[in-house]
Order: structure tokens, then sequence, then C-alpha cells
């Protein structure tokens, strides 16, 4: 059945960094969907029909919905633990909460409330860590699948440096992982992501596991961390005495590539940089979580010029919040500290189509171009009476975007759509 949707609409096609006419606003747009899909896109006079029903959102924005291509769900309840940095982080509150995802109804418990939160601020799609359980991936992608989401997910691979209650070995990380993509990889919306946790809790012979899983499945994403912390890189050294960098770790097991991402990748060596862009492998900039945990500043403008492809995501649960609004927010003031500049439109391409083309999905989502995937969302600038008050002085719309950047959040999305369908209880 089609439907249409009227507002105003904002879609990308290029990236604003490089291009000046880089997207398509409809002050009054109409998409219409049908079967989950965009069928088309234009002003509502073209496409108004008294055959199709229709919600009217005016004077909200409509774009693509949110994209976060890296977090972690076994952390919705460690978000907000005061935390020194990383290594004592992981140690000290996130393996402990990990280890309960081996309980298959509070791995199911914890997906919903987790689905949730992400759809209720505004991100229809994402790349997720689970746990070293696999029970915590068939909950994440039941939940998913039952909301219709597009998802990338994957059981961690853990198998040294850390508690015992969550690591597996080389063998069952290989067996589970292989079990869960025959069962995930490709059904409706949901995709497997190979997932060594990164090289510190993964032993060679892991890594090689890893290595056979990409080989084998080509058409999988591959996710890990690199390069976050200071006191993280001089320890994987130590494990992995043999490697040039962190990166040829990665690299000697077959994992670079376009499907690979990276999680931070902040403190690289120009070694690193030429061979992420040479083999085309992204990195996922964390600002909320590198603020957090003390870890560093992202070098967004570095990357792109050395022609590394990069993703912006929220990184729960070391990251602060679930809003992919208030992580382009800090993601500016990173930026700034680095003398960079994250201009609005440029932040609202990177956190729909520009992470879509991070993950080679552009195609199916991050866009409204008609034959896509219809998740988009509801925008209200006026949501708060402090963006309300602020927005009497907006005239333009890139001031309109630089508002929700810096004080938006939940509270800015009026309403989400998955594959055309009105998730939240509200009607916008």
């Amino acid at each position: 059945m089609k439907h249409l949707i009227r507002g105003r609409t904002l879609s990308f096609h290029a990236d604003p960094v490089t291009t000046e006419q880089a997207y398509t606003y409809l002050e009054d747009g109409a998409i219409i969907t049908e079967n989950g899909k965009i069928a088309a896109i234009g002003t509502y006079a073209d496409l108004a029909s008294p055959e199709i029903p229709e919600t009217d959102h005016r004077p909200h924005l409509i774009i693509p919905g949110f994209i976060d291509p890296h977090l972690h769900f076994p952390q919705v309840q460690v978000i907000a633990s005061w935390g020194a940095q990383l290594l004592d982080w992981l140690n000290t509150y996130t393996f402990p909460e990990e280890a309960r995802f081996a309980d298959p109804d509070h791995a199911s418990a914890m997906a919903g409330r987790f689905l949730d939160l992400l759809l209720a601020h505004g991100t229809t799609s994402a790349v997720a860590f689970c746990s070293s359980h696999a029970t915590s991936a068939d909950a994440l992608f039941t939940a998913s699948s039952a909301r219709n989401m597009a998802m990338i997910a994957g059981k961690v691979m853990m198998d040294r440096n850390a508690l015992p209650a969550v690591l597996d070995t080389a063998q069952s990380s290989y067996d589970d992982s292989r079990r869960l993509i025959g069962d995930w990889h490709g059904k409706g919306r949901q995709l497997y992501a190979i997932t060594p946790r990164f090289a510190i809790t993964s032993t060679p012979a892991q890594l090689e596991a890893a290595g056979a899983l990409a080989r084998e499945h080509p058409d999988c994403h591959i996710q890990t961390h690199l390069s976050e912390n200071h006191a993280e890189i001089a320890f994987t050294r130590e494990l992995y005495p043999q490697a040039r960098d962190y990166l040829d770790i990665y690299e000697t097991y077959g994992l670079l590539g376009p499907k690979l991402l990276l999680g931070h990748a902040i403190h690289l060596e120009e070694r690193e940089i030429a061979r992420m862009a040479e083999t085309g492998s992204r990195a996922v900039f964390c600002p909320t979580s590198n603020l957090f945990l003390g870890s560093g500043l992202f070098d967004a403008d570095g990357l792109r010029a050395s022609g590394v492809v990069s993703g912006i995501a929220t990184d729960i649960g070391g990251g602060t919040s679930y809003s992919m609004l208030q992580t382009l927010n800090e993601g500016y003031k990173i930026l700034q500290l680095r003398n960079q500049k994250l201009h609005p439109f440029a932040a609202f391409h990177w956190a729909t189509r520009g992470n879509a083309l991070a993950l080679g999905m552009a195609d199916r989502i991050g866009t409204l171009d008609a034959g896509t995937d219809a998740d988009f969302i509801v925008l209200d600038a006026r949501a708060t009476p402090a963006m309300s008050l602020r927005m009497e002085r907006a005239e333009t719309l890139a001031e309109e975007l630089f508002i929700l950047q810096i004080l938006g959040d939940d509270r800015a999305v009026a309403q989400t759509y998955v594959a055309g369908q009105a998730m939240l209880g509200r009607d916008g």
C-alpha cells in the first residue's frame, strides 16, 4: 500500500566537503513509500493524489535515518560508568557486564530496549558488537528482524586477556560465527560482521580463524578496533612484537579491505594510513567515547586527504549518547581542537549518506532516493524551549541544521520510519 509523507525534505547526493551542489532540499516535499521502499520523492504538488493516504509532518524536516557504524549492544547498562582510560574501563565495567549476555533471556530483554533507544534517537541502521556469546547475537538479530531494521552485527571473538566468563576459543569463535552467518546473514535486512574485538583479546590462532571466515564469506563486514589509546597500542605491540605496527596485525591475517571497519583509528602511523587508503579499509570516528575515555583527537581532514573513507559513530557504551545529533555535536568540537571544521551540511551528510558509503550500502540506505529502503526521520528544530528560542533568529537551512546538531537529541526526533513504517508512538 502506498503512503505519502509530507514535509520539508533534505537528502544528499554528494559530499558537501568536496561538492558545492551536494543536496536536494524541497520546502514542500513528499515521499511516497510502498512495500518498504521509497517509490518516489518530489514536491507535494507533483506527488499528491486523493488515492494515496497522507501523513503531514510540516513544518518539520525529513532526512534519511541516521546510520551508526560502531556501537556495543551489551554495553546498554555500562554507559555513563565512571571510568579511567580504555583498558581499566573495559576490565572494571565492560567485561563483567558482557558476561551477563550468556543468559538468553537477559540478552533478549536488552536487545529490545537497545533497539527502541536507537529508534527513539533517529537511528535506523547500525553496526553492532555483540558479546562473545552467540546468544547475544541471536537476540539482537531476532529483535532487529522483528522491527525490520537494517542491522549489521556479530558475536565478539575474544580468547584471552579478559574474564573467563567472556572468553571463547579460536575454534568455538569460528564455529559460532559460521553458524550465525548461516542463520542470519542476508536474511531480510540482517547482515553479519566478523568481529574480533581487538588484537589484545585475540590470540594469533583466533585472528587466523577470523581471516578464514573473511575468506569464506567475503560479503560479510569485519569490525574491530585500532589505535584508540596509547596504552592499548603499547600492549598490542608487546603481544605482537613481529608486527610493523598495529594495523599490520590485521593485515597479516587477511582482514584489510573495504569491508573492514576500524573503530577509533586515532593514533596512526604514516604506513598505517597509507595501507588503509590502499586497501579501502574504513576508519570510524567515535567522538563522545574519545572524549569520555580521554583517548585522543581524530584527524578527519588528514585521513580524508590521504584517501581514507571514514564513518562517524556513537560507540555506546564508551560513547555517552545514543544520539547521532550529539555525536555530531562532539565531533564538531573535537575537530575545532584540531583546527578543522565540520559544517552542518557536512555533518548531516556524514551521519547519513557518508556512513552508508563507509558501509558500501549507499544504494540501499542513507538517502531519500527512489528505490532505496524507506528509512527516514522527522526532525523538529523547535523541540525544546532553548531550540525554539534560538530558531527565532535562524534564517537559513544551514543554521537550522546546526541548531539541531548542537542542541538536539532524542526530543528533536518527531518520528522515525523504518521500511516505511512509523516506529515511535507519537504523531510527530
